[in-house]
């Protein structure tokens, strides 16, 4: 049962990679910013509303991580050099 699960789950993040949204930004903490610093920045950055960027900075926080959007890697790249022009780490994965 177990490796049907697997096969199911990779046939899965196949479909999504091939659709182009297989790659997601993930803001990492650093314990050195404020909490408004991180939130106007994912508004302006990630054109997010004001409430999601606060959810994702309390998550950053918490869980020391948080996936921040989702798409394909070229339009990602662009708000992840934002992200670290403003000194925090987002990574793509």
């Amino acid at each position: 049962m177990k490796q049907e699960t697997e096969k199911s789950v990779d046939k899965k993040s196949k479909t999504a990679k091939e659709a182009g949204n297989g790659n997601s930004l993930v803001l990492y903490n650093d314990d050195y910013h404020t909490f408004n610093y991180v939130i106007d920045a994912l508004i302006e950055v990630c054109n997010m509303e004001r409430v999601q960027a606060i959810q994702c900075t309390y998550l950053v926080h918490y869980k020391q991580k948080c996936e921040i959007k989702r798409g394909t890697k070229k339009n990602l790249l662009p708000m992840r050099r934002a992200l670290s022009d403003r000194d925090l780490k987002a990574v793509i994965h």
